[in-house]
Formats: C-alpha cells, structure tokens, sequence
C-alpha cells in the first residue's frame, strides 16, 4: 500500500471516528464521511470493503483504549485483597470515563448502548465480558463462593448500576444531586463511596 493510500485510510478512520461518535452508525452515510475526509467514495470500498467494515475498524480502535481500562484495573489489584481490588476497579473506570466524557469513544458508546448495532457483539467479548469476569471473581472471592453463584451476579449488576448511573446524561439529576456530573477531582471520594457501599451489601448478601 503506498503513503497516499496510507495517508487516506487514516482521514477516513479518523472522519468516521467524529462522525459516528456524533451521530450514530445509522445517521453518517459514506458520503458523509468522504466529505470530510477529502477522499473519493470509492476509498471505503476499497480500503474497508463499504460502511460497516469501516465502522468494525473504528469499533476495534475504541476497544483498545477500553480493553486498557480493564487492564490498568487488573494491574491496579494485582496481589491486593478482594476489598481493596474492588475500589481499585471502581476508582479507574471512573477516572477513565470522566476524563473522556467528551471522547469520541465514550460518545460511541451512548450510541451503542441506545441503538446497538450487530457490532456491539465485539464490545461485548472483548470489552464487557473479560471486565464482567473479573469483577465477578472479585465479588465471589469477598462472597467465598462459586463464581456461578446467583448472589454474585446480582451483587455485580449492583456495583455496575451504581457506575452507570453517573455516566449516563441526565439532566434532572444533575439539578438535584449533588457531585452531578462527576468531576475529575470528585472521582476519588466517589469511587470509594460506591466502593464502601458496595463492600457493605455483598457482606450482608454473604451472611444472609
């Protein structure tokens, strides 16, 4: 492949990356993306086999960055006890979204989670599940029970919602709760509030 071809696969990957964060796979057409990349309709085709194939390609690039989250969290509890792997995970995925709440990454992923595309199946194995497995084996550790245990997958769905709760817009909250939208520098008392609270809750699951 020569350097011009080089150069024009990056502006298409780099157009489409803004233009689907913005408006979702459904609503940016090739022409779209040409537009703004200064290339010839044709260059989709050729280098990403039409649409789809580049919206895959794009796709890959965002699961990167977030594979390196789960990562980082993993790395973060390696050789810690359960308790404190569990603020770990929280406190970095929090500081990770926060800090690119305005990404195009995390605008893509509004987009899936509203209106899914047959894509989605890639962040869900390669993103979700190995984040889900690892949280999961961190809650029945502090359980001290089997990974399968249905207590665990619920104490797991609550840690989660409590995350997302602060990562999905809404304005109504953000007028009356307090620390709406998470700041930055609010990340840390956060992440250990949801951390204790959680720590609490899967305690009493555990001795009920």
């Amino acid at each position: 492949m020569s350097i011009k071809d080089l150069e024009t696969r990056e502006r298409l990957l780099s157009a489409a990356s803004r233009l689907f964060a913005e408006r979702g796979f459904a609503k940016v057409t090739v022409r779209d993306i040409c537009r703004r990349a200064r290339a010839n309709v044709a260059a989709v085709n050729y280098h990403f086999h039409g649409k789809t194939g580049l919206y895959e390609e794009v796709l890959r690039s965002a699961i990167q960055t977030m594979r390196g989250t789960t990562e980082e969290a993993q790395r973060a509890g390696a050789g810690r006890a359960p308790a404190a792997q569990l603020e770990a995970f929280v406190a970095i995925f929090l500081q990770k979204v926060v800090e690119g709440r305005n990404s195009w990454i995390h605008q893509l992923m509004m987009h899936e989670l509203s209106d899914p595309t047959p894509a989605f199946d890639l962040v869900v194995e390669q993103v979700l599940r190995p984040r889900m497995a690892y949280l999961t084996a961190i809650i029945a550790s502090l359980i001290g029970c089997a990974e399968d245990d249905l207590r665990v997958a619920r104490c797991v769905m609550s840690v989660q919602a409590q995350i997302h709760s602060l990562l999905v817009k809404n304005p109504i909250a953000d007028r009356l709760v307090p620390e709406r939208p998470v700041t930055v520098s609010g990340v840390s008392a956060i992440a250990r509030h949801i951390a204790r609270f959680s720590l609490a809750g899967i305690r009493a699951t555990a001795a009920a």
